[in-house]
């Protein structure tokens, strides 16, 4: 079931000491400005949660896990400080899982593109299926990866991520992306996936949940700079987005 509402949906259960986060967006999944500020907001509540000890992103549906940043939404953007705010949203939601106190785990069930892909990267640990192809096809529109860029080189280097980005319409497959750590698991089946993913994120909830705190500080150790780092590159990304070429190549998505 995939929600019909325009501004997407986010929804929060709490299942022992796991919280289940799940977003959606009747537009593959991507993400309008509404639905990152719930992310953000929702990722910092339960990081202060006493309950919770680990966080399952996932998203709704059996096809896209998430297709970036909403067209429709980016061609509104009409000036500097609109462009800087839209793209500010997935800093905002990076820094968010970040500097959160609990373990996320994210479950990738298909394809990811552009900003798909830097919430994959911000995870601690990935499941996925054999369906979860990715993306980095910021440059096909006249834009660059600059805020996600960060997450997504602290996991795969900046090699591979230039291999992705200079490449803007080619999928890599999900055992690529294993291999070049964004994925810790691949499985055949989602129905697979999902049972080895219950048995490890209530084995992980397990542990002593201060002990989980104190190792994801040291898994994230020099990034404290990324709050201003990732706001700068928001901005240049939201000055990008104003170009004639964005428009143009943006305005072919339109329906």
């Amino acid at each position: 079931m995939v929600t019909s509402r325009k501004n997407g949906s986010l929804y929060t259960r709490i299942d022992g000491k796991v919280a289940h986060v799940e977003f959606g967006h009747p537009a593959s999944n991507s993400f309008v400005s509404e639905l990152l500020e719930r992310l953000t907001d929702t990722i910092n509540e339960l990081s202060e949660d006493e309950v919770v000890s680990v966080i399952l992103l996932k998203s709704e549906g059996e096809k896209a896990f998430c297709a970036g940043a909403s067209f429709d939404e980016l061609l509104e953007v009409s000036n500097l400080e609109e462009g800087k705010a839209f793209f500010s949203g997935f800093a905002h939601v990076i820094n968010a899982m970040r500097t959160c106190k609990k373990v996320i785990v994210g479950r990738v069930h298909g394809k990811t593109v552009g900003g798909g892909v830097g919430l994959a990267a911000a995870c601690d640990y990935v499941y996925s299926n054999v369906n979860a192809s990715i993306k980095l096809s910021e440059l096909s529109i006249g834009i660059a990866p600059l805020v996600i860029a960060p997450a997504v080189a602290r996991k795969i280097g900046t090699a591979a991520m230039g291999e992705m980005s200079l490449a803007p319409t080619e999928w890599k497959s999900a055992y690529w992306a294993q291999e070049k750590g964004l994925f810790n698991k691949v499985y055949d089946s989602a129905q697979e996936m999902d049972k080895e993913l219950d048995f490890f994120i209530h084995k992980l909830a397990s542990y002593n949940a201060d002990a989980l705190t104190e190792w994801k500080k040291v898994l994230w150790e020099g990034t404290d700079h990324w709050d201003t780092l990732l706001t700068e590159r928001a901005a240049i990304t939201g000055k990008l987005a104003l170009s004639d070429f964005t428009r143009n190549a943006l305005s072919k998505f339109k329906k």
